[in-house]
């Protein structure tokens, strides 16, 4: 039996099928789903975004993840892929949102977590008794997991240099528009850490060349005391890390330390708004502003670039926030900034309020691109919203910001932060964002 994995590009506005040379960091959910896949199955991993499908496989499973934006053209994909008498699975955030959308392009539908359900799969499958939809109220306690197949994955593809690692799954917080709440089920649970560090060196030594270990968890500092054993454990082994945290990390001297002492030369924080009232209606108010200014001086001090995550188009902005948030990103010295539109995902309560005041311009997912307003905010009318966002983003990645931003940049994150603020600006004139693909 083969099995061939397949993460879908996205259509672009005239439909054509988004390509790049190199796309911009390798994911890790097929690389698991493939490590899931029994030892006497075939695998093989196909991203379309670098790589062209082979509708022609010899694959008797044909499994598809998808996040909101990739969706039609993974229902696409799909819906050739049965033409030609394959059997379809698909399963990823999107999928687990709207299981019975999905299920009108498949043969069956995996709701959640792989690691209860995909083994049910292949084996159903090779009894001829596949069930229509899978899925489990139990949660993996993440212990004894099998090694990522990233060795499936062409890596040298990919623009940034990092091996994807999970430390943990879920949040504490609960942000309206975030559906990694309602994916992981309201739980946060932890890997044992000798496992984690285990994993590291297995991939390290496996994939050679200057890697970065990349921490996907959602929030690596969100258990301080799991993040100190993690992080304490790293010491000797000299690796280079990065990693997605809230700018809360610079509150403890201890852990922060430790972060630096470990390793760590990157954070991706979600800061969202500097709108103290944006904050509150998305239940994310322990993002405090009036310490934002602090926290990252003292992240450069130790030497950790910031790459900010910000979002435009809440209920309470106003047309200012385009300037106020330009402002805040250029007087800190940023190094790196992704800029959103409120997007309003399936399966988020941001989605249901959205949906319920009747004002979602329409479900077409491969619009939901982050780029452009999907729904009527309540005070910027969609067109300045989508202006809005270029023109932070156009200053932004100017010659002339990127100039005076890296010169505040840590030393050894110079070479690729120039290289990513590059990337970006091309990506901005192509009015393209720059994290796509």
């Amino acid at each position: 039996m083969k099995v061939l994995l397949i993460q879908p590009s996205h259509l672009r506005e005239a439909g054509k099928v988004r390509k790049s040379k190199k796309a911009l960091l390798p994911n890790l959910g097929l690389p698991v789903v493939a490590a899931l896949t029994p030892p006497d199955v075939g695998v093989q991993i196909m991203d379309e975004y670098v790589v062209d499908i082979d509708f022609d496989t010899d694959a008797d499973l044909i499994g598809i993840t998808a996040m909101t934006t990739q969706a039609e053209r993974a229902y696409q994909i799909a819906d050739e892929f049965r033409r030609r008498g394959k059997t379809v699975v698909m399963g990823g955030i999107h999928v687990s949102a709207l299981p019975e959308e999905a299920a009108k392009h498949c043969d069956a539908v995996v709701v959640g977590e792989a690691e209860l359900l995909w083994g049910r799969v292949i084996k159903d499958l090779q009894s001829g008794c596949l069930d229509r939809i899978y899925q489990t109220d139990q949660r993996h306690n993440l212990r004894g997991l099998p090694l990522p197949r990233l060795d499936l994955l062409r890596l040298d593809r990919y623009r940034i240099p990092m091996i994807p690692v999970q430390t943990s799954r879920g949040c504490q917080h609960r942000c309206d528009f975030c559906m990694v709440t309602q994916f992981f089920g309201g739980t946060h649970r932890f890997r044992p850490v000798e496992e984690v560090v285990r994993e590291i060196e297995i991939q390290n030594a496996k994939i050679s060349g200057k890697s970065i270990i990349f921490f996907a968890d959602d929030n690596i500092a969100a258990n301080r005391r799991h993040a100190k054993e993690l992080f304490t454990a790293l010491i000797p082994r000299h690796v280079n890390w990065a990693c997605q945290c809230t700018l809360n990390v610079a509150n403890d001297p201890e852990l922060l330390e430790l972060a630096v002492e470990s390793g760590c030369s990157y954070m991706f924080i979600g800061i969202e708004t500097t709108n103290v009232e944006s904050l509150k209606s998305v239940n994310k108010d322990f993002n405090r502003v009036e310490k934002y200014e602090q926290a990252i001086e003292t992240l450069y001090r130790k030497g950790i670039c910031v790459e900010a995550s910000m979002i435009v188009g809440f209920d309470e902005d106003k047309e200012d926030i385009f300037d106020d948030v330009l402002a805040f990103l250029t007087q800190n010295k940023v190094s790196l900034a992704a800029v959103w539109i409120l997007t309003p995902l399936p399966g988020t309560p941001l989605f249901k309020r959205l949906e319920t005041e009747g004002r979602l311009f329409h479900t077409t997912w491969s619009k939901y691109t982050y780029i452009s307003p999907v729904f009527k905010p309540k005070h910027i009318d969609p067109e300045t919203l989508e202006k809005g966002l270029w023109h932070i983003y156009d200053r932004f990645y100017s010659l002339r910001s990127i100039c005076g931003r890296l010169l505040f940049t840590p030393k050894k994150w110079v070479p690729l932060a120039v290289a990513r603020n590059m990337q970006c600006r091309h990506n901005v004139r192509r009015r393209m964002h720059p994290m796509a693909g």
